[in-house]
């Protein structure tokens, strides 16, 4: 550890073979897995758990108070996975008692430079948020999804998995799995992400199937229960058009169409 100048709370705990840089904050209730690299000018605040292998670049601000105005100090919990990467000046703040508590944040994500997580948000695995994109409180990001630049997801909002939003875009309603949105005043559906289904080792056959999908509920002219009705009649023998259907019925702030 290069400790010149960094403050650590006697009462947090710091794994194998971490790497502190110099002018940095760990405070109290921190848990830092084994091989964690932490550059200079980080702060991280608790109640925090910090699983292994992760990478916090300088000038990052993790585990802080939450910016909601109903937050009177509670000591809610920021959780964090393994082998994630958060670039220059990430902000990630914990949960609050409104929610159930605690800011989530699953395994081999990457958040490029001045991407901001809020409270309440559980963010899954293999993720990409790209320069200055930003969640707000209590969003769902799942599994490999894509987030490029400068784009703003509202409050309560879901981002499905293997979906792929555009630089720019604000993100007013869910968007479903396997869904490419873009959309400066408002996401609107643009197409199937084959290209991150074929990344994914999807096969043709299921590739295919979620193009029929994506035709039926947006191009055909059906309501939304309709399409869905269809798509569970012909379709939904694919894992893929599952995902699909089920996210979208269990949705409740409505997806993009």
């Amino acid at each position: 550890m290069n400790l010149q100048q960094s403050f650590i709370h006697p009462d947090a705990k710091i794994g194998k073979n971490v790497s502190i840089g110099p002018f940095c904050y760990i405070g109290a209730d921190v848990v830092i897995g084994d091989h964690c690299k932490i550059e200079s000018h980080v702060v991280i605040k608790g109640p925090c758990i910090i699983g292994t292998h992760n990478h916090f670049y300088q000038f990052g601000s993790i585990g802080e108070d939450c910016q909601d105005k109903k937050y009177a100090g509670e000591p809610t919990q920021l959780i964090i996975g393994d082998h994630n990467v958060f670039r220059e000046s990430v902000t990630v703040h914990r949960g609050t008692v409104q929610d159930k508590g605690i800011t989530q944040i699953g395994s081999h994500n990457l958040f490029m430079a001045y991407v901001h997580v809020a409270h309440d948000c559980t963010i899954g695995h293999h993720v990409i948020m790209s320069n200055n994109a930003s969640v707000a409180g209590h969003c769902e990001v799942h599994d490999w999804a894509i987030i490029a630049g400068m784009v703003g997801v509202h409050q309560h909002v879901r981002i499905g998995a293997h979906s792929f939003i555009a630089g720019g875009s604000m993100v007013r309603k869910d968007i479903p799995p396997f869904i490419m949105a873009e959309g400066a005043s408002s996401a609107a559906p643009k197409g199937l992400n084959s290209e991150g289904m074929k990344r994914r080792d999807y096969s043709s056959e299921s590739i295919m199937a979620m193009k029929k999908a994506y035709r039926k509920f947006y191009r055909d002219g059906l309501t939304k229960d309709d399409a869905l009705a269809e798509l569970k009649h012909t379709l939904y023998q694919h894992e893929a058009i599952q995902q699909f259907v089920d996210f979208i019925s269990c949705s409740e702030r409505g997806v993009i169409r």
